[in-house]
């Protein structure tokens, strides 16, 4: 199965995995560190089988990747095509905050 263009194609996990790649998008970190760093910089928490659930489908479409490590944790990259559906649904959300902002302003 082909990288999909956006997290869309993720369904109704696309929320947990964008909270993953932009943590992973600030460096590799196990999935601990992604817990602690979704709760702090956006307040919610991420269960361990909703953060390994989408840490695997993020994987098989060639978003992230493990890094070696000689701990007993994994830690995950993100990979060229994980960079790229990143900024790309992030460019998609700046135009959809604009509209509603635009739509707010006029209301």
């Amino acid at each position: 199965m082909g990288a999909p263009t956006n997290l869309r194609d993720l369904g109704r996990f696309s929320e947990p995995a964008l909270l993953i790649l932009v943590s992973l998008a600030g460096g590799p970190k196990h999935g601990y560190a992604m817990i602690q760093d979704i709760e702090t910089v956006y307040g919610l928490r991420l269960g361990p089988g909703t953060l390994y659930g989408a840490l695997a489908r993020l994987s098989e479409r060639g978003l992230i990747e493990a890094v070696a490590s000689d701990d007993r944790r994994r830690p995950y990259r993100l990979t060229r095509t994980g960079r790229s559906a990143l900024k790309e649904q992030l460019g998609s959300l700046g135009e959809f905050v604009a509209l509603g902002l635009a739509r707010l302003r006029t209301a």
